[in-house]
């Protein structure tokens, strides 16, 4: 098979499946299909343009090596998104070991949202946004992974779960530690300034105060395209 209309009405399983057994197309195709989504968990984890694209590629270069590890527990998205999630907590907190001066806020966020980067996505490039990724950097690196997770991509907290293979309480506990440090830096961008009267609580699943934006969709641009990953017809 060859090129991505061949591909139509094949499953996520049967490309990995296809890609096993020799198809050179079928993992460029996984990697067209989830490439977007990837490049935006990465992003917004580690708040690096240059860290999340390594980190995305090391995830693909090593899903393409480890498809055949793949015993169908999971979806195959969901088995994506792990070994992506890993990679960029690995490049967390290799970063934080080698103890490097921070690149200046300002600067790091300008990269972070160049026009080309979000032109799909105007509410990036304001101020608030601006302020609230900055407020998610501030967090450790399994806190920040649980919160883009659920806060900004979307996903259940089960589903989250396994992505990051930890239980659901786990997740629950980084997700609430990560609201409650966030909600000091964010409660003066609340339009009625009235967010430090909210505090967290059991009953709550989510802190209002402190919620992040949510994700800019598969329209995000992102350097995880079919041509990234060797098996995708290019550069490994």
């Amino acid at each position: 098979m060859a090129g991505g209309a061949s591909h139509d009405g094949v499953t996520d399983q049967e490309l990995l499946a296809h890609h096993v057994e020799g198809d050179p197309d079928a993992f460029g195709e996984l990697v067209r299909r989830h490439s977007d989504r990837l490049w935006a968990v990465a992003l917004r984890t580690l708040g690096d343009r240059e860290e999340a694209a390594d980190a995305v590629q090391d995830a693909l270069v090593s899903a393409y090596r480890a498809a055949h590890t793949f015993r169908g527990q999971a979806a195959v998205t969901t088995w994506l998104h792990r070994i992506t999630v890993n990679a960029c907590l690995d490049r967390a907190r290799k970063a934080a070991s080698r103890k490097t001066a921070p690149v200046d806020d300002t600067e790091r966020l300008e990269q972070l949202l160049e026009p080309h980067e979000s032109a799909s996505a105007p509410a990036e490039r304001n101020d608030l946004h601006r302020q609230l990724l900055e407020a998610l950097g501030t967090l450790p690196a399994d806190q920040r992974a649980a919160l883009v997770l659920v806060d900004m991509q979307g996903y259940p907290v089960a589903e989250a779960a396994r992505i990051l293979d930890v239980p659901a309480g786990t997740i629950k506990s980084r997700c609430a530690r990560g609201r409650t440090r966030l909600l000091p830096l964010l409660t003066h961008l609340r339009p009625d300034g009235s967010g430090e009267s909210r505090k967290p609580g059991p009953e709550r699943n989510r802190t209002q105060g402190a919620s992040v934006p949510p994700a800019a969709g598969p329209s995000e641009a992102g350097p995880g395209d079919s041509t990234a990953v060797k098996g995708g017809g290019g550069r490994a």
